[in-house]
């Protein structure tokens, strides 16, 4: 059992205290192809990326004949279905594929026979869609693995995640909540990142994240400033293929570029507004220091006539401290650009 609010898939901790765990949702980009399905697992650890996801659907046990076309495809459900569902034959070669290459293999069961399939396979962990978040039954039957959970939560507000995560707790299963919303492509003034806050509010054990469908890393990349340290995005190896999800996803380039940036912006967070040690080179030609602007003899009075301050940061008394100086008498001559010092005035 990991500790709250952390999750662990294949030895690999996802949590507040870890870098952004980026997730290529291969999904049903391949179609139903094997072989495109194998290249867009190779095309994402190119890119660096640690975990493809895909979509595990046995129709029957999914879904009733229909005529149903989802926003973003022109054809029912049904038949989209049915033709890029992948065999358990072909999920188990894709999981040793995935295996083979070093990284985490995670799939959506859309059904009991799905779930049961990828629990047969000895998965690490399970992603939940958000079409499934209040399936509570579907989610009750996953939990009962007592494996980590990924949840998305499009289409849901906190009163029905909170039976999904009551489900959770009762199963005693680690778990994440993805904000998402459930638009494709999502425009900007939806996405909602004020979400984050909101599950964080109301699931203090929760790992949090994002299942992102607005185009390009932005909101991703903002996300993780808000303590999302799951990203989700859907993904594809060539953006002129065909498929429904296509058109929202991002490229080799684009997922590159996601894993750099995530873990560059999880490097600068944190910290607080102090003089670091490493600054000191900078401070040494930076600061400026009391100086000198005229020949001053011993005796005289120290004045805005004779010192100022100016570059570098070397000398002993720094610019904080000029006013001080006023008024005082110098204790020997000091010469013109001279750094004063503690000992130059009475």
């Amino acid at each position: 059992m990991s500790k709250s609010g952390e999750i662990v898939l294949h030895g690999r901790p996802i949590g507040l205290n870890h870098p952004p765990f980026v997730m290529a949702e291969i999904g049903i980009n391949h179609e139903g192809d094997l072989n495109k399905a194998k290249r867009m697992v190779d095309d994402a650890k190119s890119a660096g990326c640690e975990c493809v996801k895909f979509q595990c659907h046995v129709i029957e046990d999914e879904m009733i004949p229909n005529d149903v076309i989802p926003g973003n495809a022109s054809e029912s459900i049904w038949d989209i279905m049915s033709r890029c569902a992948l065999s358990e034959s072909e999920d188990i070669q894709l999981r040793d594929y995935v295996a083979e290459k070093g990284m985490i293999y995670l799939s959506t069961p859309f059904s009991r026979a799905a779930a049961d399939r990828l629990e047969s396979m000895g998965v690490a962990g399970y992603k939940i869609g958000s079409g499934e978040c209040n399936n509570y039954p579907l989610v009750r039957h996953i939990a009962s693995f007592g494996k980590p959970v990924i949840l998305s939560t499009g289409m849901n507000d906190i009163e029905s995640v909170l039976p999904a995560v009551e489900i959770f707790r009762e199963h005693n299963v680690p778990y994440a909540l993805l904000h998402c919303t459930s638009m494709y492509p999502t425009p900007y003034n939806r996405v909602r990142l004020g979400g984050l806050a909101d599950l964080q509010t109301a699931f203090p054990d929760a790992v949090l994240g994002l299942s992102d469908h607005s185009l390009g890393n932005y909101t991703c990349f903002a996300s993780i400033a808000l303590n999302a340290r799951i990203l989700e995005k859907h993904f594809t190896s060539d953006k002129t293929w065909p498929g429904p999800d296509v058109s929202i996803s991002i490229d080799p380039r684009e997922l590159k570029d996601l894993i750099i940036g995530a873990k560059a912006i999880f490097d600068a967070l944190g910290g607080g507004k102090s003089i670091l040690s490493e600054e000191k080179p900078t401070i040494d030609f930076a600061y400026a220091c009391v100086v000198s602007i005229a020949d001053i003899k011993e005796g005289e009075e120290i004045t805005m006539k004779n010192i100022w301050v100016k570059r570098p940061g070397t000398g002993n008394i720094k610019a904080i401290d000029f006013e001080k100086l006023l008024g005082k008498t110098a204790t020997r001559n000091i010469p013109l650009n001279t750094q004063l010092d503690w000992k130059d005035v009475q």
